[in-house]
């Protein structure tokens, strides 16, 4: 195996690019990001670790903006999100002045795994340490959209996904109780797929809600813990149900 690992365009005898495997463990060990498409509403939600006393959090973001009608959540490496999200950013401009249009957002996932997958088979490269989950509206035909890559340029549409840290604990999670949702349901079930991996409630989560009327809005830390409070209050309620009423004596 040590042979196949140094370069990454030699494929191991049966059949492994381990520069690829190792990227994707990066992804696993990223922070978790959570992808919910509603009917009129995608919400973005990604772990958010605590930042030193004297860091400006605002500095730190891992939901951004590629266009007005387009976002990204990533997992993995920073550094290179930051270089991928540049790049998406120039194309989705360069196609607004060529086209005259603006991109779909089938078009620029292409462009973002096309570039992974670039990076797996050019000699004096590596690849990128990051998966991406990317929602928006579709220009012409107003439908939410969400789509996931990863570090080996594959990507494929989602009505919910998760990557990074724990992702298959979420998305099993998203299949037990994902349905058609729009508006504040689809916030809750986001968050809710969150909390199932991430301890100290909304303190450690950032979460944006994207509506095809006002684009991408990141949401405050009180309106994440007025949800997170909204949320152990059903869950307690719940449980007092299943324990039924005390028996009398």
């Amino acid at each position: 195996m040590a042979r196949y690992d140094r370069a990454i365009t030699v494929f191991s005898p049966d059949g492994h690019l381990f520069q690829v495997e190792y990227a994707l463990e990066a992804v696993r060990k990223g922070n978790a990001a959570v992808g919910v498409r509603g009917t009129d509403t995608i919400v973005l939600g990604v772990e958010k670790k605590s930042t030193a006393k004297l860091q400006d959090s605002r500095s730190v973001r891992k939901i951004v903006n590629l266009d007005d009608h387009v976002a990204l959540a990533c997992a993995g490496l920073k550094a290179d999100a930051r270089v991928l999200i540049n790049r998406a950013r120039i194309e989705c401009q360069s196609h607004r002045l060529t086209v005259e249009d603006p991109v779909t957002v089938e078009y620029i996932t292409r462009y973002i795994a096309g570039l992974q997958q670039k990076y797996t088979q050019s000699g004096g490269v590596r690849p990128f340490g990051l998966s991406t989950l990317i929602v928006g509206f579709d220009p012409y035909t107003n439908s939410p959209s969400l789509y996931q890559t990863d570090p080996s340029g594959t990507f494929s549409a989602w009505k919910a996904n998760a990557t990074g840290r724990n992702s298959n604990s979420i998305r099993e999670f998203l299949e037990k109780n994902y349905k058609e949702t729009s508006g504040q349901e689809t916030v809750k079930l986001a968050i809710r797929a969150l909390l199932e991996v991430v301890e100290s409630g909304g303190k450690n989560i950032e979460v944006a809600v994207m509506t095809k009327e006002h684009g991408l809005r990141q949401l405050e830390e009180a309106e994440i813990d007025a949800v997170v409070a909204e949320i152990e209050a059903e869950k307690a309620a719940a449980e007092a149900a299943k324990k039924g009423p005390p028996k009398e004596t």
